[in-house]
Formats: C-alpha cells, sequence, structure tokens
C-alpha cells in the first residue's frame, strides 16, 4: 500500500525498501537495465539452439515430415508453461517466475543433447518442451518492463526490451556452427552442440535475474495501486480470462499477438528445410535467420514509439501488411535465396509490430490487478495456437510445399484485418 508520504511499503517494497514516487523513474531505469541484460543472454540461448532444431529433429527421427515437430515442441512448452509462471508471477512477482523459467529452460536444452547421443525422437521432444521455458521468460520479460511505465509510454517500454533480443538472437544462429564444432569428439551430433552452450546462457540469465530485479516491477506496480484493487480472487487467472472477456480491444490484442506469432513460427519453423532443398548450407541458412531476427527485435523501438504515437490499432493494420507481403516473397521465392531471407525480415518485422502493439493494448485494456493473469492468458494462447501451426508446417511442407504452407499463413490474417478494421470504427 501506499503511505502518507507517498511512498509503497507494501509487498513491492521488495528487501524492507521502500519507494517512493520520486525513485520510480531511476526504478524504472533500474528494472530496464535488467530486463536488457537477461533478455541478451536469454535471446542469445534461444536462438543458438532453435535454429538448427528443425534439422537435429530430421536426423534423429530420419523423417523430414517430423523435422517441424522440434520447434513445435518448444512452442508447445512455452505455452503450456506460461499458465503455471504466470499463476507465480501473480502470486510471488516477477523474478521468481522467469528465474524458474530460466532454470527449467537449461534443464531442457540438457535433456536434448542426452537425446542427441541415444538417439531418442520422445526425448528430444522433451527437451524442446522445456527448452521453451527460455522463450516464456523472454516473453514475459517485456511485461516486467510495462509493470512500472506510464500509460503513453508502455508500448515504448515494451519495445525496448524486445529490442535487447537483438543482440543474442542475432548472434546465436551465427554461433550454431562453432558450437556445433565444440562437442566433436563428444559423441553426440554436432546440431546439438548449440544446446549445451544454451543450457549455460539460460544458468547465467537466471542468476543475473535472481540478483538484479530488485524490487520485484510488478510486486511494486501493485504497492502503488488502491488497496482496494489488491485481493487475490481479483488477481487469478479466471479474473484475467473475465478481463480480456469484457474488453473488445482486449480481444483484439489477444488474437493480434496470437495470429502474428502463429504466422511467424510457422513459416520461420520450415525455412531452414525449403533452403536446403534448394542447396543452402549451414551457414547460409543461419545468415536468413538472423535477418529473421533481426527484424523480428532490432526495430521493435520503432514500432513502440509508433505504437505511443499513432495508436495501437494503426501498427496492428501495419503487422497485417508486413505479414502478407512477407508470405508472398518468402512462398514464391523458389530457390532465390535472397527473396527468402527479404521475405524471412518483413515477416520477423511483421512479428515485430504486432507484438509490440498487441502486448500495449491488452495491457492498456485490463485493470492492473489482473494484468500478469491476462498476459499469462496472451501467451498461452498465442504459443499455443502456434504450436499447432508449426505442427501442421511440417505436414504441409512434405506433403505439398512451402508456398502452400505460406498462402495458408497469408490466410490467417484476413479475420485479424477485418477485427482491427471494426476495431477503430469502434
Amino acid at each position: 500500500m501506499v503511505s502518507a508520504t507517498g511512498r509503497a511499503t507494501g509487498p513491492g517494497a521488495a528487501a524492507g525498501v521502500p519507494v517512493g514516487a520520486e525513485e520510480l523513474p531511476l526504478l524504472r531505469r533500474r528494472v530496464t537495465a535488467v530486463l536488457v541484460v537477461s533478455q541478451i543472454l536469454g535471446g542469445l540461448g534461444v536462438a543458438t539452439g532453435i535454429a538448427l532444431a528443425a534439422v537435429l529433429a530430421k536426423e534423429i527421427s530420419g523423417r523430414e515430415s517430423l523435422s517441424g515437430l522440434a520447434p513445435t515442441a518448444t512452442v508447445a512448452g512455452t505455452a503450456l508453461l506460461s499458465v503455471p509462471l504466470a499463476a507465480l508471477m501473480t502470486a510471488r512477482g516477477r523474478r521468481p517466475g522467469l528465474v524458474l523459467a530460466y532454470v527449467i529452460g537449461a534443464v531442457g536444452a540438457a535433456v536434448v543433447v542426452v537425446a542427441a547421443a541415444v538417439g531418442s525422437f520422445p526425448l528430444l521432444l522433451v527437451g524442446m518442451a522445456g527448452f521453451g521455458a527460455a522463450s516464456s521468460a523472454n516473453l514475459q520479460a517485456r511485461f516486467a518492463a510495462a509493470d512500472l511505465a506510464e500509460p503513453d509510454g508502455r508500448a515504448r517500454a515494451i519495445s525496448n526490451v524486445v529490442w535487447a533480443t537483438t543482440i543474442g538472437a542475432v548472434l546465436g544462429p551465427n554461433i550454431a556452427a562453432p558450437a556445433g564444432r565444440s562437442v566433436r569428439g563428444l559423441g553426440v551430433p554436432e546440431a546439438s552442440g548449440p544446446f549445451v552452450w544454451a543450457a549455460g546462457v539460460f544458468l547465467i540469465s537466471a542468476l543475473v535475474v535472481a540478483v538484479l530485479l530488485r524490487p520485484d516491477p510488478l510486486l511494486t506496480a501493485r504497492a502503488l495501486e488502491p488497496a482496494t484493487e489488491q485481493s487475490a480472487d481479483g488477481r487469478s487467472l479466471r479474473a484475467g480470462i473475465a478481463a480480456v472477456a469484457a474488453s473488445g480491444r482486449a480481444r483484439l490484442a489477444l488474437v493480434t499477438v496470437t495470429v502474428a506469432h502463429t504466422a511467424m513460427v510457422s513459416i520461420m519453423s520450415m525455412t531452414p528445410v525449403d533452403l536446403g532443398h534448394h542447396g543452402a548450407g549451414i551457414d547460409l541458412i543461419g545468415l536468413v535467420i538472423s535477418g529473421h531476427i533481426a527484424g523480428m527485435y532490432a526495430f521493435s523501438p520503432v514500432m513502440g514509439r509508433l505504437a505511443d504515437r499513432v495508436g495501437r490499432l494503426a501498427v496492428i493494420g501495419l503487422s497485417v501488411g508486413l505479414l502478407g507481403c512477407a508470405a508472398l516473397l518468402a512462398g514464391t521465392a523458389g530457390s532465390n535465396h535472397g527473396q527468402t531471407a527479404a521475405g524471412l525480415f518483413l515477416l520477423g518485422l511483421g512479428w515485430s509490430a504486432g507484438l509490440v502493439a498487441g502486448s500495449a493494448l491488452l495491457t492498456d485494456s485490463v485493470p492492473q490487478a489482473a494484468r500478469a493473469a491476462a498476459q499469462g492468458l496472451s501467451d498461452l494462447t498465442m504459443n499455443a495456437a502456434a504450436g499447432i501451426g508449426g505442427a501442421v508446417a511440417g505436414l504441409v511442407v512434405a506433403r505439398a510445399s512451402y508456398g502452400w504452407l505460406n498462402l495458408g499463413a497469408a490466410l490467417l490474417l484476413l479475420p485479424l484485418a477485418a477485427l482491427a478494421v471494426l476495431g477503430r470504427r469502434g
């Protein structure tokens, strides 16, 4: 709660340190700095592993049609873990949830290495699901940045943390090859090397958050709210679902992040396989994925500032346009690797616009007490849908073509475009 002097002395004042209004700007900067460091490390670990996930799955299973299940298992793990992690954050704050997510991600990466060593495809999928917890931590960090932000600066706060992932995420695919070479002589496939490195990086991320993310931003934000909003029932997952259901803009936000993430994951996960069909080697695949990840993260501050200045709905419309152009370019590229790279870059830009604007709109549209639960619901929905999309993507490419996959992803954008138009008219 807030004392008569304007200082928060409730659960947000971690370690007994009160937080006054005059201290909030400094606290915001410190929280952002810690989240930036953890995002750089987390992005490095996730991108290093995911770059060769489909390749490793194909090596172990011996079937191309199953290659899409490895990244799909990662997305499924992210979705399944988003609810318990959101529940933990709702009860105890951002810090415990982020630390646990990174630790689970490290364990998952270690299981992937074991699965590669023994040649077990089911065990590989279990490990990839655990690996997905690190992605959940990276996603939830954007909401941690928004906890203490001013309403007219939430999109920028979210985008700044999303941007921080650029450094690790772009570097990750390019160090996949040396990471693979580093495990030669250990009796495991080279494609599992990135997961050895990822496990160590995730543990460092967990340590950074555990030691430095104090006081907890979510608990501090709650301590600054009126006491009437602090009931446990008001912070439950059910309350989060009810808050989203009661707001048309919250529903639009949920659809935005879900469609953008599903389209991105479906196309991105099978692009390495399609590039391989057209003669691309691991180094070229790494460069294309790096360009895609640069599109995802490097320009997120631009998307955040646009969302704050011209509005969330306008940037959602931009997301639809970029994703549609990406599907057109990638789906018709064939052996033109430059065109594929351009399509994947636009795919990343479209995802960035949708994620930043949709996340900000969701945070704007629900009460503070229910935000953590609503945000967990958002991550559950977007990753569950993307998991299904990734699984279907492998089957579509195996039985039809990569071009048909892109057409299907483009069709997903039509309902979102309609909702965005209706939202502007409303």
